[in-house]
């Protein structure tokens, strides 16, 4: 094996956990229309059911990423993923609103440990000119695990019925975890210690009083909150707004996902390839960013089936852009010593994003309101963008 691939190894590896951490999260939304109807749930309720999940996902962010910064990713990484697996899998037992919350919160928690590891990873083990390039794999997987779950989790479901599809899940985790034990044993897996601060002489701890922490917090949150709200909230438009069965929505949720998986590359090769300093990357292209979120704002007023893919597909791909750029932003403004943090603390905020308005969206969902839930949506990143421009200014 040539160095240059065995370097990318574990940034590899924290694609496939990611990969398995929204197959995971995505069952649930993939087969929504089966369950509610089986369990006789509302989808204000299911909108709940989504919060716990993003309740726990927010405090687990943090929390395992100042883990993963004091223990290291090998123990870290297989506790987390060990925790989640164990969650997933008991999805297959849950038959109303408190088991699905319950076991939705227990693997927001475990979820919480992907980005900040993720994040950790990279810059613990590639170089500089090529952590760009690293984050967009990375944070690649959750795309490429929404991609794969229809394809994955349709058969079985149809085949062995909706609880059979949280028990695959748990073996998918736990087929991880053994791989992940052989492969962390690398030495420059291992390592705990600090980096040394490449960035600038003023980068040091991210802390709340810090402004630039507010900047590259809500820039993140709001403006990659329409991937969760896609991700969400498709299939039960599709099926209640268009008349999609179960069937055809397994045919086709692959293609949203698709334009984030495609994002997160575009936006990463191009702030490696742009020149000039990083943070004047960011501040060039988030503004992009922000006006090609828009479109999705008339999918509420559109029953053209192929017209809604499209705004689904342009939606993910552009949320994409203030997931990475961010990341990049975060990583210049602070030290790498704080990486763990600085992912789970992003990813925190975007769950919290997630735990106030998916039930906000769910109740529109239930008073077939769409115009307005997904014109909310599309000015979460126009918010996010200007919170950014706004307190990075001071």
């Amino acid at each position: 094996m040539s160095e240059r691939l065995n370097r990318w190894l574990p940034a590899g590896s924290m694609m496939l956990v990611s990969v398995l951490s929204y197959v995971d999260r995505n069952t649930l939304a993939l087969l929504a229309p089966t369950i509610l109807k089986d369990t006789h749930m509302s989808v204000t309720a299911y909108g709940w059911v989504v919060s716990a999940y993003s309740i726990l996902f927010t405090v687990g962010n943090p929390l395992w990423g100042k883990i993963l910064d004091r223990i290291g990713l090998r123990r870290g990484m297989s506790a987390a993923v060990s925790l989640w697996t164990l969650a997933s899998a008991s999805h297959a037992f849950a038959g109303g609103f408190g088991g699905f919350a319950t076991a939705r919160a227990v693997l927001g928690l475990g979820e919480g440990a992907a980005s900040p590891g993720g994040l950790r990873t990279v810059v613990q083990t590639l170089p500089a000119s090529s952590r760009s390039r690293g984050m967009a794999l990375t944070f690649s997987g959750g795309s490429a695990g929404a991609i794969l779950t229809p394809f994955l989790m349709t058969p079985v479901a149809e085949a062995w019925g909706w609880h059979a599809a949280f028990w695959f899940t748990g073996l998918l985790g736990a087929m991880w975890v053994v791989g992940w034990l052989a492969l962390s044993r690398r030495s420059d897996v291992r390592k705990i210690e600090a980096y040394e601060i490449e960035s600038s002489a003023v980068a040091g701890k991210p802390r709340l009083s810090d402004p630039r922490f507010w900047a590259y917090l809500l820039s993140y949150s709001l403006g990659a909150l329409p991937l969760g709200f896609v991700v969400y909230s498709a299939s039960i438009y599709l099926n209640r707004a268009l008349g999609e069965s179960q069937k055809t929505i397994g045919a086709v949720l692959w293609i949203p996902p698709l334009g984030s998986e495609i994002g997160v590359f575009f936006w990463g090769w191009l702030a490696d390839r742009m020149r000039g300093s990083r943070i004047d990357v960011v501040r060039r292209l988030l503004p992009v960013a922000m006006l090609l979120s828009l479109p999705l704002a008339a999918t509420g007023w559109t029953r053209s089936f192929p017209l809604v893919m499209t705004h689904l597909f342009l939606a993910m791909f552009v949320a994409a852009a203030f997931q990475i750029l961010p990341l990049i932003y975060g990583t210049e403004v602070f030290s790498r010593s704080y990486a763990g943090y600085l992912g789970g603390v992003a990813s925190g905020s975007y769950g919290a994003g997630l735990a106030v308005l998916m039930p906000l969206f769910g109740r529109l969902f239930d008073l077939s309101q769409y115009n307005l839930a997904f014109a909310l949506a599309a000015l979460c990143p126009v918010a996010g963008y200007l919170c950014w421009r706004t307190i990075s200014a001071r």
